[in-house]
């Protein structure tokens, strides 16, 4: 039995599954097909990589002086409209998105969205005005969404059971791989004193869709679906070389082929699911807000002004040098990579909703102590306060990196039937890119006229979204991809059982299994 911390198997996979995994004498490094399975998993969950590279590029790029002189120096309504671009690209794409990863599979949707990322690069780094750079901007959000989207389903729906809970959380983590690559590539192009300072970044964007697209022909597609297609003895060859090292007979692969047929066989709407199923039932309509409560709270929780705007927050510190800038952004990045990869590795055994509170707690008190600091330093302009204030910076992503970032999908693709599961992650990301919608425009115009003033709205929502997780969001560990089902929808709502042997018997019912 396969244990990457204590916690027994049982509260990571589900009684069933906990029942027939097999036992491996090495650890999973050593065993073939693990090792084989795992480093394949890490071909799509670099497309956060991607997205964080975006993300930390234009935060890297609005600190080199050269990219600000060759654009007129924006600022205001201007920087956050290049911003926003983006923002709009995702969310005009996210109703596409989510119909054709259930209709032609994920892995054709992310292979698509990541030459378009290709196309998007090429011509923001030969841009020569404005306009062009907003058009590139736009383009990379709605390719961004075909080569984000479609990872958490297949992640969740290909990975070994014990390892689905830490891969679907090391996902977004992953964000700050890229976000390291873009900070300290401006880093250390910045001084160059032409426009190659801020191309050469802009040009590196391309680098992990290109690695990607070269290994992504070896990423089998998801075997869940592949059975709700009709191509059952696929999805069973898939599970059987990933996850029973080519063993036909391991009782494991009758277990998992039965509860993903038994799923799909009480989820015969899938094939004509409605965006209005979101909220045809009590189960839906919590999963629904939990998602939208997840993906708007990740961005309004004060995140956003300092992934988008770092250089206004060190502004208002007295921190204006370029270089320093860029420097402090480049290790924040490795600090969030850190803290991020550490709450992916604990999930399991200290729980979501767990890590919820601890998150939300944390964040808003270190948001509050440095509102109070940036206070003072805007009064006495203290080199100590400003010192301060950088110092719970840190501090605040601590928190926020140890939750949202590895649950930020990985959280809301776990409580979704597979039905509704891509529609639920379509909702969740429009909560996302809605909120950075409204927060590209308002924060950049907030910090030039309020400055810190503007952190107590935070302080706020922050305080907000501690109650409604407590309220709100329950705990999902201990639970296979399908029994989730039991803690939205009830026991008596749910056929899967728990016995192993039952669900072989059930299996034998199936003659294409």
């Amino acid at each position: 039995m396969i244990r990457l911390n204590t916690t027994p198997i049982e509260e990571i996979v589900g009684p069933a599954i906990a029942q027939v995994l097999p036992k491996h004498e090495k650890p999973w490094w050593r065993t073939k097909h693990l090792l084989v399975l795992n480093c394949l998993m890490l071909v799509p969950l670099l497309s956060s990589a991607t997205a964080g590279y975006d993300g930390s590029l234009m935060n890297g790029l609005q600190s080199l002086q050269e990219w600000r002189d060759f654009f007129g120096n924006p600022h205001g309504t201007m920087l956050g409209f290049i911003n926003a671009a983006q923002n709009c690209g995702c969310l005009i794409a996210l109703p596409t998105v989510g119909w054709l990863t259930d209709r032609i599979g994920r892995k054709p949707v992310l292979i698509s969205g990541l030459f378009g990322i290709i196309v998007a690069t090429i011509i923001q780094a030969s841009a020569f005005t404005m306009a062009q750079m907003i058009v590139a901007r736009f383009i990379v959000g709605a390719a961004g969404m075909f080569a984000v989207q479609p990872v958490s389903l297949l992640t969740a729906e290909l990975a070994y059971p014990s390892f689905r809970g830490k891969l679907t959380s090391l996902y977004w983590c992953m964000w700050y791989l890229g976000a390291i690559l873009a900070s300290w590539s401006c880093y250390g192009t910045s001084g160059r004193g032409d426009s190659w300072a801020w191309r050469i970044p802009t040009i590196l964007q391309a680098g992990f869709p290109c690695v990607q697209l070269l290994f992504m022909w070896l990423v089998p597609e998801s075997p869940r679906w592949l059975v709700s297609k009709g191509r059952i003895s696929e999805a069973r060859a898939t599970l059987v070389k990933y996850h029973a090292n080519g063993d036909d007979k391991l009782p494991l692969i009758d277990v998992e082929m039965t509860e993903i047929i038994q799923a799909l066989d009480l989820e015969k709407e899938a094939a004509k699911s409605r965006w209005l199923d979101l909220v045809r039932t009590a189960g839906n309509r919590k999963r629904t807000y939990i998602a939208l409560s997840v993906g708007v709270g990740a961005q309004w929780n004060g995140i956003a002004v300092v992934s988008y705007y770092l250089t206004l927050v060190l502004d208002t510190i007295g921190i204006t040098s370029s270089d320093m800038q860029s420097l402090i952004n480049g290790l924040l990045q490795i600090f969030n990579l850190l803290a991020a990869v550490t709450g992916a590795l604990v999930v399991d055994r200290f729980g979501r909703r767990s890590l919820f509170l601890f998150s939300g707690i944390g964040m808003l008190i270190s948001y509050i102590i440095w509102t109070a600091c940036s206070a003072k330093f805007s009064q006495t302009g203290s080199k100590q306060y400003g010192r301060a204030v950088l110092g719970f910076i840190f501090i605040y992503y601590f928190h926020y990196d140890i939750a949202y970032t590895p649950l930020l999908l990985a959280y809301p693709t776990e409580i979704f039937p597979y039905h509704l599961r891509s529609k639920g992650i379509t909702v969740e990301l429009f909560g996302v890119y809605s909120a950075l919608l409204i927060a590209a425009f308002c924060n950049s115009i907030a910090m030039d006229r309020i400055g810190w003033r503007y952190y107590i709205v935070f302080c706020c929502i922050l305080g907000a979204l501690v109650v409604n997780t407590y309220v709100f969001y329950p705990e999902t560990k201990g639970y296979s991809l399908e029994e989730i089902s039991r803690v939205f929808d009830g026991e008596d709502t749910v056929a899967l059982v728990d016995d192993a042997e039952s669900l072989k018997a059930t299996a034998e019912h199936h003659d294409t299994v």
